[in-house]
């Protein structure tokens, strides 16, 4: 008699058992793509705001306005309102940093600015303006937005 050299139907149901625990505990790490993709985009917010405070606290030390209240230095065609040589407001943030206002939904909170997904408040990006010639403004992403934008 010749002997058959395939699997047993109990290999066949043993390795499919094991195949299905492995994609039960793997599935949750891969389904939540979506607010990895989303916590990536908010720090790199965060970095594009803190870059772009940067840079206008540098135009305005080359224009000597980098310690003073409620002023206004000139990029391009626009003018920028500023504090301490620091974006002072929403529109101030919009002018310096590109798409903003297009790409993120915002909100006050205090003297922060908020800014997030819509309908996503797990995590934002905070950004508080400088109160002050030696306290600069503050970018930060934090857990637990408490708003829904």
């Amino acid at each position: 008699m010749k002997r058959q050299g395939g699997f047993t139907l109990i290999e066949l149901v043993v390795v499919i058992v094991i195949l299905g625990i492995l994609a039960v505990t793997a599935a949750p790490r891969f389904l939540n793509l979506q607010d990895d993709a989303r916590n990536s985009a908010l720090d790199g917010l965060k970095g594009a705001i803190a870059g772009a405070s940067g840079i206008t606290y540098g135009k305005a030390a080359i224009d000597g306005v980098e310690s003073l209240e409620n002023q206004t230095i000139s990029a391009g065609n626009e003018t920028i309102n500023i504090d301490f040589g620091y974006p002072a407001d929403l529109a101030a943030l919009e002018a310096v940093v590109d798409g903003l206002e297009a790409d993120w939904s915002n909100a006050a909170s205090g003297a922060a600015i908020l800014f997030g997904y819509d309908g996503y408040n797990q995590r934002c990006v905070s950004y508080t303006p400088a109160t002050g010639a030696n306290v600069p403004a503050v970018t930060e992403v934090i857990e637990g937005c408490g708003t829904n934008f």
